[in-house]
Parts: structure tokens; C-alpha cells; sequence
């Protein structure tokens, strides 16, 4: 009797699949129980997120099968490699039709505020990470995380909410979308 192989994904396509299922997994374990303050977000508590909307889903699927892209100051493309604006205007654009554009403070300028207790997966949020106002944006992706595409280690990658360095930066939440 012949052994069957399974077939496996190619490296980096599993890694891909792998964080898709994971995000699925913080999606589907969404709920509209309330959070609790702003400092309890980032003091490390998890409190269930606000369910995402169908452009929001999208959003953060597309954005996860961006992972460990390459950084490049004003890249636009997958191919050319991501700063975090340019990650922003693509995944938008390719995964919602929405189009935001220009730097991270002018896409900070478009969209509608939201407080931390009202973030939803797919909302953008921004930090001072620069000594100027908005000078960087990632997309959330549920259980205080977000997603972006950081000058430092060069590749887009997941980063915490709550972790020190992006608390103490953090200024604030927009949703595009209803």
C-alpha cells in the first residue's frame, strides 16, 4: 500500500494562511460587549471588540496576507514594498474600494474619529512616531493589535496596542466605513 502525501503550501504562502486562520479566528470571537476605558486598553486588558464591518473583514484578510512585505520609503505596492501610508492607500483600495491617499496626516484628516472603546477591525489608527502629529498609521486587526508597515526591521508585521512604545505614541482611531 502506497503512503499519501499530503500537500503542503510553500513556506510562505502557510505563514499567509497560517495569520489569515488566526485572524478569522479574533473576527469570529468578536462580540458588542462594551470595553472598558482607554486606560484599561492599553494597560494590557482584552476586552471583546465591536464586530468588524463586511469592508472592515476584508480589510484585515487582505492586510494579513501583506505580512513581512518589505519597507520602502514611498512604496506603494507589494512589489515595490510598503511605507505605512502607501500599505494603507493599497489595502484600502484593493480590498474595499475606498481610496484614501497622501501621507499618514492626510489620511488622518479623512474618515471619522472613534474612541478606543469603539474601534472596530479594519479601522486605521495613528501615532506620533516622528515628533510630528500623525506621522504613522496601521490598520486594526481586533484584540488591541493592528498591522502595519514600520521603517524599523523594514517589513510590514503586527505590533500591540498596548506596548509601550505605540501607547505612549498613540493619538488616534478613524473609521472609514459605516
Amino acid at each position: 500500500m502506497s503512503e499519501q502525501k499530503i500537500p503542503t503550501l510553500p513556506n510562505p504562502n502557510r505563514r499567509r494562511f497560517h495569520a489569515a486562520c488566526l485572524a478569522a479566528l479574533f473576527l469570529v470571537a468578536c462580540s458588542s460587549k462594551e470595553r472598558g476605558s482607554d486606560s484599561a486598553r492599553f494597560s494590557g486588558s482584552r476586552a471583546a471588540d465591536l464586530p468588524p464591518t463586511e469592508k472592515g473583514r476584508e480589510v484585515v484578510f487582505y492586510a494579513l496576507s501583506l505580512l513581512d512585505t518589505g519597507y520602502r520609503f514611498g512604496g506603494k505596492n507589494p512589489q515595490a514594498g510598503f511605507d505605512c501610508s502607501g500599505m494603507v492607500s493599497y489595502i484600502y483600495a484593493q480590498a474595499a474600494g475606498v481610496k484614501v491617499s497622501g501621507s499618514a496626516a492626510d489620511i488622518a484628516r479623512q474618515g471619522t474619529s472613534v474612541g478606543h472603546d469603539r474601534l472596530r477591525p479594519g479601522d486605521l489608527v495613528f501615532f506620533n512616531t516622528l515628533n510630528r502629529p500623525f506621522s504613522h498609521v496601521g490598520i486594526y486587526i481586533g484584540d488591541n493589535r493592528f498591522i502595519h508597515a514600520p521603517s524599523t526591521d523594514g517589513k510590514v508585521r503586527i505590533d500591540d496596542l498596548g506596548s509601550r512604545y505605540f501607547s505612549e505614541r498613540f493619538e488616534e482611531a478613524r473609521a472609514y466605513f459605516d
